[in-house]
């Protein structure tokens, strides 16, 4: 108990090497992966945090001090606080380009390792390292699993027909056994003359490492001339 009330030298260096090696793990994940927020960002953090909850553990002696002399103390304020912060650094890294969202993984690791170096800044060294492998285990081999689990997608494509009117080929007989299932989204005149542009939103399942079978789109010749095929990404990892 003493080590928390009053940390000695020796104490405050370990809980920031251990912060400083558990984020540096964490880091070097998302360094890897070509995110925004890299090592030097996680660990940046992580040390703040756990600075932070260091000094607010620093000047909760209470040597020479009588009962009178103290309010009654929320311990959570300060974790809150901090957390709060952190939400602004979080929300930087969330980008959203059309339909394509990502950043949101980068931001809840922010966000975990401002948690675990609050942990170590406040002599927690045991939660602390618990937190930081459960966080790596989460990053590295649930990653893993979640690009094998099959999921809806959803395509955009665009195809010419000679036809200048309807009725038009029907799109699903082509379709027919491939999983996708389309959806009529418009129509426009082709610079071509003698051209028609039809735009229809494609959706399928299958896993994230599998790439879209585009052997289907020939089976729509000779009805319709492929000009465009779209995969429409929405999540991040």
């Amino acid at each position: 108990m003493d080590m928390y009330l009053h940390p000695s030298v020796l104490d405050l260096a370990l809980r920031l090497l251990l912060t400083l090696l558990a984020c540096i793990l964490v880091g070097v994940n998302r360094e890897a992966a070509g995110h925004g927020a890299g090592l030097r960002t996680i660990v940046l953090v992580g040390l703040a945090a756990c600075i932070a909850t260091s000094q607010a553990n620093i000047l909760l002696a209470v040597t020479g001090k009588t009962e009178g002399m103290f309010a009654t103390m929320d311990v959570m304020r300060l974790p809150l606080g901090i957390l709060t912060g952190i939400g602004f650094i979080g929300g930087g890294v969330i980008l959203k380009r059309g339909h394509i969202v990502s950043g949101i993984t980068t931001a809840a690791t922010i966000w975990a390792v401002t948690v675990i170096g609050i942990c170590f800044g406040g002599g927690q060294l045991l939660l602390g390292g618990a937190g930081t492998s459960l966080i790596v285990l989460t990053l590295l081999v649930l990653r893993w699993i979640d690009v094998r689990v099959p999921r809806d997608h959803r395509g955009e494509l665009v195809v010419a027909s000679y036809l200048s009117q309807p009725p038009f080929p029907d799109l699903a007989a082509h379709l027919s056994g491939t999983g996708y299932i389309a959806q009529f989204r418009s129509l426009s005149r082709d610079e071509d003359p003698g051209k028609t542009l039809l735009t229809f939103e494609l959706r399928w399942t299958q896993t994230e490492v599998e790439n879209p079978p585009l052997e289907l789109l020939n089976r729509l010749q000779p009805d319709y001339e492929v000009r465009s095929f779209e995969v429409i990404k929405e999540s991040d990892h």
